[in-house]
């Protein structure tokens, strides 16, 4: 464990050996946080808007940030390549809803050159899957293997209640392309008390079927959400592990993906189901993961306030040298772990920004 005095002396280390070979670094510099945690592990949005407004995530009417205020994807392209060079092997796009933007396959294919060369190792993409039947296809050619696609129910009635806009079907139709496309298929469900609950089973049962690993995730104190209460929303996936645990056997497993779920296999499927627990049991310990949004900012940690812009020195010139410092500067800093938790007195979220602002 290193204090912030010595991860600054080491990322001046790795600054130098960066600019001492005009951009790139001889031997790989590392990103080590103050914590002695290697950040490896990239989430970039790409934009704040979405074509669904999902119960836990948005309020309804929603204000989108002017399109002045986006990173041009040509600058979304250079500030992954410098996380790139600096040692991030893991590259996910979110959103929002990421492929709403106009262009973005211009995106993946030109970060898809850092796969090729080895210096990038996965390049992947959470989405909700409204638009994968258009572009399935052209993520595999781009590099994807595998992607995240956001589904709370099998319900056309509820998918559409819980989306506030989204047909269920289309979704489907995406996921079909992506099996066809030779996508491998990780479906995320947001547990919500009284809304999914019940369909626990059956989604396992569907993603045994479809060959589909299944991740549960707990609610997320993040934004106004407007009328809806996370206090009423929020479920402990120790209480979804019991529940399934009825009907599946669940085997402990050390498998993991570079994020924060911990996995179990299911035995009768043959398949995984993972658990990220934010709030019953934080994964702050392995945290190897910074978030950049859209305007560039970079945040640290998804359950802190604290951030770094990385627009600024992004735009100062042509060179990379004051956007490596900012990182290094930013990595630094990097806390020991988040504060969320339900605000059980004053029913308010513990960070204000929406989750569609950071991303998934």
């Amino acid at each position: 464990m290193r204090d912030n005095h010595d991860a600054i002396g080491g990322d001046i280390h790795w600054l130098r050996a960066y600019l001492s070979k005009g951009g790139i670094a001889a031997s790989e510099p590392d990103m080590i946080d103050p914590f002695g945690r290697k950040i490896t592990y990239l989430r970039v949005s790409v934009t704040d808007r979405c074509d669904f407004r999902c119960i836990y995530c948005m309020a309804e009417e929603m204000t989108f940030l002017p399109k002045a205020e986006l990173l041009t994807l040509e600058e979304l392209d250079r500030v992954c390549s410098a996380f790139i060079q600096l040692g991030v092997k893991k590259l996910r796009l979110t959103g929002g809803e990421p492929l709403v933007r106009r262009g973005i396959m211009t995106l993946f294919r030109s970060l898809g050159r850092h796969l090729t060369t080895g210096a990038l190792e996965e390049l992947t993409l959470t989405t909700n899957g409204s638009q994968l039947a258009r572009y399935a296809g052209d993520l595999r050619e781009a590099g994807v293997r595998r992607v995240n696609v956001s589904l709370d129910t099998l319900d056309p009635v509820k998918f559409t209640a819980i989306t506030r806009r989204g047909q269920l079907g289309v979704v489907l139709d995406g996921l079909s392309a992506a099996k066809t496309a030779g996508l491998a298929v990780k479906i995320n469900t947001v547990a919500l008390r009284g809304v999914n609950d019940d369909e626990f089973d059956r989604l396992v049962s569907w993603c045994g079927d479809q060959g589909f690993d299944l991740v549960f995730i707990e609610v997320m104190p993040m934004g106004d959400i407007g009328g809806e209460n996370r206090l009423e929303q929020y479920l402990p996936l120790s209480m979804v592990r019991a529940r399934l645990e009825r009907h599946w056997t669940l085997d402990d497993t050390d498998y993991r993906t570079g994020g924060p779920a911990r996995y179990v296999s299911v035995r009768e499927t043959g398949r995984r189901i993972g658990f990220i627990t934010p709030l019953t049991h934080n994964f702050c310990e392995s945290c190897n993961r910074v978030r950049l949004t859209c305007t560039g900012t970079l945040y640290m940690c998804l359950g802190q306030e604290d951030a770094a812009d990385l627009r600024t020195p992004l735009r100062q010139s042509e060179g990379d040298e004051a956007l490596v410092a900012a990182i290094g500067e930013a990595i630094g800093r990097k806390p020991r772990g988040h504060d969320f938790i339900i605000d059980r007195r004053h029913n308010r979220p513990a960070v204000a920004r929406h989750m569609s602002v950071t991303g998934g």
